[in-house]
């Protein structure tokens, strides 16, 4: 992928804070490369679970991704922000909302970076319903940093730390999961998988899974 996608995005931001935040989010974390690399030739609606400013979304538009993306976030100044620059986009949109409530998403679903602020219940139930919704050839790729006792570990959880002390980040806890819980359900439900390593530039302990469910044939549900 082009780093002028990154740059087209960053553009679109008027406070001079965002833009330089965006520019250096989209440079040093792989993640959206990787997701706009799996979703470059998918033909499902995808929903953005967590969206915050819309960053993944609108990255996917410039790297010419064109199925509809729905983002759904609890912060609602984020929110604002994204349908703020989402408006220069076709088929974006961008609700507040809770990620623990029920998710109808019809479609391929994003889960980045999220899980690690519910509880382990609130976990289970979002990715079970999940699992459970996606649809035959949907996607769901999630991206969270993993609970293994590592060094980087620390290292991620002392930065979210930091996030919601000053405000950034409006969460009720930090709770990361382990790769286990994460992949669980779609494991039963018989999803091909893709877990990884997803660190690049970043000291974070972050992994990429991506649970896909096969466009023909059965899977438990």
């Amino acid at each position: 992928m082009s780093d002028a996608a990154a740059e087209r995005v960053a553009a679109r931001f008027r406070s001079r804070f965002l833009r330089h935040y965006v520019a250096s989010k989209l440079a040093m974390d792989p993640l959206y490369r990787a997701v706009a690399e799996r979703l470059r030739d998918h033909e499902l609606p995808v929903t953005d679970v967590g969206c915050g400013l819309g960053l993944t979304a609108f990255y996917l538009r410039e790297c010419g991704v064109r199925v509809p993306i729905a983002g759904i976030d609890h912060d609602e100044a984020k929110i604002a922000a994204a349908r703020a620059i989402g408006a220069a986009y076709d088929d974006l949109s961008f609700t507040a909302a809770d990620a623990r409530d029920p998710i109808r998403a019809g479609g391929s679903v994003l889960l980045l970076d999220v899980l690690h602020y519910f509880s382990d219940s609130a976990q289970a139930r979002v990715l079970e319903a999940i699992a459970a919704g996606v649809p035959a050839g949907g996607m769901v790729i999630i991206r969270d940093a993993v609970r293994d006792g590592s060094l980087r570990y620390r290292i991620t959880y002392a930065a979210e730390w930091f996030a919601r002390a000053v405000r950034w980040l409006k969460a009720e806890r930090l709770n990361f999961p382990s790769r286990q819980s994460i992949a669980r359900p779609f494991r039963e439900r018989g999803f091909v998988e893709e877990i990884r390593l997803l660190r690049g530039r970043t000291p974070f302990n972050n992994y990429l899974f991506v649970f896909s469910r096969p466009a023909s044939g059965t899977t438990k549900r």
